[in-house]
């Protein structure tokens, strides 16, 4: 983020749009993440994960992610700077860039609120053109006249007419920078005159301020652990930290799960850190299985044990069930996060039993949940792979064998 912001972002945070269905499930479907810098998330992750640069704990982000949905859905910016100071004072966050003035905390806030509503706003609208593809296949960009301090770029580009589909929308659509309110609206056939080819240099970015040169809205069912793995999420040092902070222990945030399973096969008698495996992505899919527990923002957990579990207990059995090996360990993150079915077992109130088809072959993992205010994970018990029959719950949630 630059040191200072657009002159005129306290003028444009005060004349957000109304809000709409599409901008506000945006922002409820984010994932807290922890952050130190801005640009520890990078462009299209910010359609998974709500940060606030140097906000670490989990209970200050989560106040702070509903002050932005309270401000998202209406309250406006004064409320949301009252609200703001309160969360700082309650959560005892201090040191953060601009608190240490008047102006500087304005000017943070009006930062925070004008980001996070532009980009919810746009994505809201990308949403909305997608389903008017068929009857208005074009996009038209429109430049904000509006605001104090006009980019040229941006200007230029008013009127530029391109097919919906044309990639300069995955870099262009705006904002485009911090301040930017330019806007796109779909049409059935561009307007006489309009531009209908892209601007020299766009392929390269041109135009579009740094860590804004994505479309926001378009990425949002791409989990963030493959956002990781993409290089666009650099946090680990950071997430590493408010793990050992928050759930007592220090987390693998870095090794691919099969090389991860495969170290724990190896030297068996060693027990490694646990693996992040990145954040339960649809917790109300998992709410009735779970007790009614909320399980948004719990770590989902690889551990050692679990690995060592799957394959040493888990064998052919009449049923169908075959061996364990290291590569099935890439599915677990998918297990939960596109289970087939969901069920909880009839003697435990804190598992879940996930079920999920992957080719010919059944998934089924058993799953500890902990939500306690040092621990919010969901963890991998154990493993099977069926091969044969669709496998069937046990009663007592363990399987085969039992876990």
């Amino acid at each position: 983020m630059p040191t200072l912001a657009p002159p005129d972002a306290a003028a444009a945070a005060a004349e957000q749009p109304a809000p709409f269905d599409e901008q506000l499930a945006y922002l409820r479907r984010k994932l807290n993440v922890p952050t130190e810098r801005w640009d520890d998330i990078w462009q299209s992750a910010h359609d998974r994960a709500f940060v606030v640069a140097g906000a670490l704990k989990a209970d200050l982000l989560q106040d702070l992610h509903l002050a932005v949905e309270r401000a998202a859905a209406g309250s406006g910016l004064a409320a949301f700077r009252r609200e703001f100071e309160a969360i700082t004072m309650r959560r005892g966050w201090s040191g953060w860039t601009g608190s240490s003035t008047a102006a500087g905390r304005a000017w943070r806030t009006a930062v925070i609120y004008d980001t996070n509503l532009a980009a919810s706003h746009a994505a809201g609208r990308w949403r909305q053109l997608q389903a008017l593809k068929t009857s208005l296949p074009w996009w038209r960009y429109r430049h904000a006249d509006g605001v104090i301090h006009p980019r040229p770029q941006h200007q230029a580009w008013n009127g530029l007419t391109l097919p919906a589909d044309h990639p300069f929308w995955r870099t262009h659509f705006p904002p485009n920078g911090w301040g930017c309110h330019c806007k796109v609206f779909a049409q059935a056939a561009p307007e006489p005159g309009a531009p209908t080819a892209p601007p020299a240099g766009w392929e390269q970015g041109a135009g579009a301020d740094e860590g804004w040169g994505y479309a926001p809205g378009a990425q949002v069912g791409v989990p963030l652990r493959e956002m990781v793995e993409a290089k666009l999420i650099t946090y680990p040092p950071a997430i590493r930290a408010v793990f050992k902070t928050e759930l007592g222990r220090y987390i693998d945030t870095e090794t691919h799960p099969v090389a991860y399973a495969e170290q724990a096969l190896a030297d068996r008698r060693t027990k490694l850190p646990a693996l992040w495996l990145g954040f339960v992505e649809r917790p109300q899919r998992l709410a009735a299985a779970a007790g009614g527990r909320d399980l948004a923002n719990h770590v989902l957990v690889l551990s050692s044990d679990a690995v060592l579990h799957a394959v040493n207990r888990h064998a052919d059995d009449a049923d169908g069930q075959r061996p364990v090996v290291a590569a099935d360990f890439a599915q677990v993150a998918a297990l939960v996060n596109a289970a087939d079915t969901t069920a909880a077992p009839a003697r435990s109130g804190t598992r879940l039993v996930l079920t999920r088809q992957v080719g010919a072959e059944q998934f089924e993992g058993v799953f500890e949940v902990s939500s306690g205010p040092k621990s919010r994970t969901l963890s991998l018990v154990t493993l099977y792979v069926r091969t044969g029959k669709r496998w069937r719950v046990a009663k007592d949630g363990g399987g085969a064998g039992g876990p």
